[in-house]
């Protein structure tokens, strides 16, 4: 992984968990904390056992947040997932709605875990917080996308390239609804902006711009022509018990935050990384 100047602003702490005082280090003297907790998919629990360490892992962190008296602020790293599975769903949600966890246990295996733990943990966070007097900020992002430093291109990336890095738009799962976006640098932006926005509170949907499958293939190809992108009509879209919706950024607009990035930078930025990375 290469990230600019990280000798000298990056510090890597060691912590545990399960024991709030190792935080301490990290957090003392700061009077804010954002946390972009990642869901661990690659141990072998059960999904409640994995859920459970999950929520005790954030409050430890959040107690230790408390118990150092200098935090006025925490910012934390949510999805889109905790909103948008319900089987009541709007044409357009906002930060009121939750997604059932029945209704997402019923759409398969593709991903529900991620969805479900997602939603407990941000459910537990913001009822300690709120129990606690703690200022809790999320962030509700849409699909991350956009430049990448790691050596590998991440998930949420490689979904929506093969149309580009194969020819295809094979391993790719559409449906009848939108594609949400958002560039991976105004996630960043959004974290900062609402650690220090004074008058902020609760959740905050983070999407740049929705589309439709047939929307984004002809956008790819109007764009990008110099790749033999195919149409969207060869794809056979699956069938799906749900449509997934578009979301509102209105609250974080009305706050002051603005996007900086449109779909075009979003796939500049990718294709870019995937020639550094030797994947194109």
């Amino acid at each position: 992984m290469k990230l600019p100047n990280a000798s000298q602003k990056l510090k890597i702490f060691n912590t545990n968990p399960e024991n709030c005082e190792s935080f301490y280090p990290a957090i003392e003297g700061c009077n804010g904390v954002i946390i972009g907790h990642s869901v661990d998919f690659e141990d072998k629990y059960d999904e409640e056992p994995k859920i459970e360490r999950s929520i005790e892992g954030i409050l430890e962190i959040l107690k230790a947040c408390l118990e150092t008296k200098t935090i006025e602020r925490v910012v934390y790293t949510s999805s889109d997932a905790t909103l948008c599975f319900n089987k009541e769903w709007p044409d357009v949600v906002d930060e009121s709605w939750w997604s059932d966890v029945d209704f997402i246990r019923k759409l398969g295996p593709s991903g529900p875990f991620y969805c479900i733990s997602k939603r407990f943990i941000e459910k537990a966070a913001l009822d300690f917080a709120g129990k606690n007097g703690l200022d809790f900020v999320c962030v509700n992002h849409a699909w991350v996308f956009g430049p990448f430093v790691t050596p590998q291109c991440p998930l949420l990336v490689s979904r929506h390239l093969p149309m580009i890095l194969k020819g295809n738009w094979t391993n790719i799962e559409y449906d009848s609804g939108v594609i949400p976006f958002v560039h991976v640098d105004d996630v960043a932006r959004a974290h900062i902006f609402l650690l220090e926005c004074p008058k902020v509170k609760g959740r905050y949907i983070c999407s740049r711009v929705e589309l439709t499958a047939h929307e984004l293939s002809q956008f790819l190809r109007a764009t990008y022509p110099q790749y033999k992108i195919p149409t969207f009509d060869c794809l056979k879209v699956a069938t799906k018990p749900f449509k997934f919706p578009r979301l509102s950024s209105k609250k974080l607009l009305d706050a002051g935050f603005k996007y900086e990035y449109d779909l075009e930078d979003m796939y500049d930025g990718a294709i870019a990384s995937c020639k550094q990375v030797g994947l194109l």
